[in-house]
């Protein structure tokens, strides 16, 4: 498994999808993203996500080509993998991985708060939130 997943949502509703336009990336269920200038990119590293895909394609998008996605926002709790072993504490912040489907164990800059895990491994699930 790769990508942010939702795991729970503070209140139980269900995040509605949005149509934005992507430039010209090649979309993965679950990856960050962010709204730059009108269009969707990839979010990795220090950028803080404002959106996760909800659709998958095996070539890039056209420039300005609508795609489905979910807002990030403050209740929802995501389910990622580690990218590398990650033996940061629960409250820590880490980074985002260059492809933009996992967390990393970097701190500094980091923008996904780690509010539980299931384990400390590479690939082991890290509960996140974006706050």
């Amino acid at each position: 498994m790769k990508g942010f997943y939702i795991h729970t949502v503070e209140g139980g509703y269900v995040p509605p999808f949005e149509h934005l336009p992507a430039d010209g990336l090649t979309p993965a269920v679950g990856m960050a993203l962010v709204l730059t200038e009108g269009k969707l990119t990839l979010a990795s590293g220090a950028t803080k996500p404002t959106h996760i895909s909800m659709c998958q394609r095996e070539g890039a998008c056209a420039d300005g080509e609508l795609i489905p996605v979910t807002r990030v926002n403050d209740a929802i709790t995501f389910a990622v993998p580690s990218s590398v072993a990650n033996a940061v504490a629960i409250g820590g912040k880490v980074t985002i991985s260059d492809d933009g489907l996992n967390v990393t164990a970097t701190t500094d800059g980091g923008v996904a708060t780690i509010v539980g895990k299931d384990g400390e491994a590479e690939g082991d699930i890290q509960y996140v939130k974006f706050i």
